[in-house]
């Protein structure tokens, strides 16, 4: 992963972002030598916040496994229908 300093990110914003969308690789902003932020693409950016949502649901559904909160089959078939409609 690149390394930047944040006066280079102030000087050269166009250069870091045009390098951003090309190679899609994050780049890892430093303000005095500690790491500061990190500058990513869009899309990349956006895949990772599904991700997130997806993991969390995952987890969601873990806890209720653990906490007994389940349904039957045909009640989640239920439930999803109306939530089609």
């Amino acid at each position: 992963m690149r390394t930047e300093l944040v006066t280079t990110l102030k000087r050269q914003a166009t250069e870091l972002l045009a390098d951003l969308e090309r190679d899609r690789e994050p780049i890892l902003i430093t303000q005095h030598g500690l790491p500061s932020a990190y500058l990513v693409d869009v899309e990349s950016f956006e895949t990772m916040q599904q991700r997130i949502k997806l993991l969390e649901g995952i987890a969601r559904g873990e806890r209720a496994l653990e906490e007994g909160r389940t349904v039957s089959h045909e009640q989640a078939k239920e439930r999803l229908s109306r939530w089609l409609k």
